[in-house]
């Protein structure tokens, strides 16, 4: 009987997985994918960059560009894990950075640098800047990574939210002239800096249920 009293606890188990980021879906996965490509604050780095482009030729260069970003942000959901796994990066800290990144980048989308000065594209742009970094930039590569790492299962649900988010940003692109006609710059700009203050939301969102992740496992 005395060996019954002292026989000790069992170990607590070990916390879950982070799961996906802020407990993503296929509709906030997309919104996300939306907000970090950007295609309404892409409008003027793609009408600065195809001017010396024939006007019956850009849908053509947008379209080519959308899909080398597609291409680039697919092969990343499908290999990204492969590649943390090479680097011994865990999904938590994945979690934090994308978190940290993705906050910079709403900054960026709330208070815009000035546009830079005596920069000329010569020619028609191909990868750069377009669809490398305008469209599939850092935070989107790290943002496709976490959440095919932290959701695998859900992996077809993530390239579905990809491909309606490369097709709004085609779309939207290859409207970009009658856009700015329509709308006006003013009203784009502010359309972006609302996105951006929802990508706040989401980041810190990301980074709090990082830190109750860490804290559990401390």
């Amino acid at each position: 009987m005395s060996g019954t009293g002292q026989r000790r606890a069992a170990p607590p188990p070990p916390p879950p997985p982070p799961g996906p980021p802020w407990g993503a879906t296929f509709a906030s996965a997309t919104i996300l994918l939306l907000l970090i490509t950007d295609p309404f604050g892409n409008i003027p780095i793609f009408a600065n960059a195809l001017r010396p482009v024939a006007p019956e030729r850009r849908a053509r260069v947008i379209l080519r560009e959308v899909l080398i970003a597609f291409g680039l942000l697919l092969t990343f959901m499908f290999v990204g894990d492969r590649f943390l796994r090479l680097m011994n990066l865990s999904d938590l800290s994945l979690q934090m950075a994308g978190g940290v990144v993705l906050f910079l980048i709403a900054l960026r989308m709330i208070f815009p640098p000035p546009p830079a000065e005596g920069a000329v594209q010569l020619g028609e742009p191909l990868i750069v800047p377009l669809a490398i970094p305008a469209l599939a930039g850092p935070s989107a590569l790290a943002t496709v990574m976490l959440l095919v790492s932290q959701a695998p299962e859900r992996r077809l649900e993530w390239v579905a939210a990809l491909s309606v988010t490369m097709l709004v940003c085609a779309v939207v692109l290859v409207m970009a002239e009658r856009i700015q006609r329509v709308l006006g710059d003013r009203v784009v700009m502010a359309f972006e800096r609302l996105m951006g203050l929802i990508l706040v939301a989401i980041s810190v969102e990301m980074m709090i249920r990082g830190l109750k992740v860490l804290v559990k496992q401390l």
